[in-house]
């Protein structure tokens, strides 16, 4: 028996991907799917996006780009990360992959983005060149379009008149948070990531946003027992009962994915939400119960009413580093929802 299960609902990211390009009024919408989508799979997620309408395709390095051109043979499908070597290059020119350039050295015989640091401070120009053939966008990225709307609004501004004399070229600016917050920072395309996946860029209920979470993760209580009074579960007796406490212990920690900084979120028992307890183990966590359980009865880490959002807030995280942290290893089966 796997200790849990994931599910990844295509049918969640397809509705995801409407959303956003309705929201986007006519712009592309370019489905970021580094980091093997975010944790969800990135040749699946990248197929429902692009089945819902998206255009393109964003990956953070040439591998990760290699390994969907075998998938997608004519999408466009741009690296947002720099290249480490003459090789990569020539593999992304061979590939038909796009790159984004931040210095001034622009690579030939591949198609190019220019990035203008318009105040993110990592990559990027200072100033734009004239664009040479091989270049066919420019593009920016906002630092604050979850946080802070006055710089956003700056940094909009400052690439608007950075590029507007180069409006024949595509000009992308906006991340999901500015899809849906920014009309001014729509420009031509938006590269959306954690929004396609239905989590809020926010750290809010993805629903206000109209957004469906993709990621479903299940358990299953291994273990209901009795804690009397005084006695103790887990390492450094970080739970003890002050009265008859029956507990369940579900077969996932750490290693797995669920932090140990999640002491104090809820998860489902069944169909109840339950407090976790005392401290999570590698591969082990407790939940305080109402009364005994049998063995075998479900245990919802997230989806289905239970939201990553809550957890990064207790975690004192954000959702992307939650997600992309799941591991997704021989101890968990993994299934795809294709119509849910």
């Amino acid at each position: 028996m796997h200790r849990s299960e994931l599910t990844i609902d295509l049918g969640a990211v397809r509705h995801n991907a409407r959303t956003l390009l309705h929201t986007l009024q006519g712009a592309e919408l370019w489905a970021v799917v580094k980091a093997n989508g975010y944790g969800h799979g990135a040749a699946q997620v990248a197929g429902a996006a692009l089945g819902a309408g998206a255009t393109g395709l964003c990956v953070a390095t040439v591998p990760e780009g290699l390994a969907l051109r075998q998938e997608f043979p004519v999408t466009r499908i741009l690296v947002l990360g720099p290249t480490s070597s003459n090789r990569e290059v020539a593999l992304a020119r061979d590939a038909a992959l796009e790159l984004v350039v931040s210095d001034a050295e622009i690579p030939h015989g591949v198609r190019v983005h220019l990035k203008l640091d318009t105040g993110m401070g990592r990559w990027g120009l200072t100033e734009l060149p004239l664009p040479p053939v091989e270049v066919v966008g420019l593009m920016s990225h906002l630092a604050t379009a979850d946080t802070d709307s006055a710089f956003a609004d700056w940094q909009i501004e400052r690439f608007r008149e950075a590029t507007q004399s180069y409006s024949h070229l595509t000009r992308h600016l906006a991340n999901s948070a500015a899809a849906l917050r920014y009309s001014a920072a729509r420009f031509d395309a938006a590269r959306c990531g954690i929004a396609l996946y239905g989590l809020s860029p926010f750290g809010t209920d993805p629903a206000e946003d109209g957004l469906r979470p993709v990621l479903g993760w299940t358990s299953y209580v291994a273990q209901s027992r009795l804690l009397q009074p005084g006695f103790s579960t887990g390492y450094g007796r970080r739970f003890v009962a002050e009265r008859p406490t029956w507990i369940g212990i579900v077969p996932v920690g750490y290693a797995d994915g669920f932090r140990r900084d999640l002491t104090g979120t809820h998860v489902r028992v069944g169909g109840d939400l339950r407090r976790v307890v005392g401290t999570i183990s590698m591969d082990a966590l407790a939940v305080e119960l109402e009364g005994e359980v049998p063995v075998g009865t479900p245990v919802t880490l997230i989806g289905w009413g239970v939201l990553a959002e809550e957890h990064a807030r207790v975690a004192g995280t954000i959702t992307y580093e939650l997600v992309t942290g799941i591991d997704s290893g021989a101890t968990r089966a993994r299934r795809l929802v294709v119509d849910g």
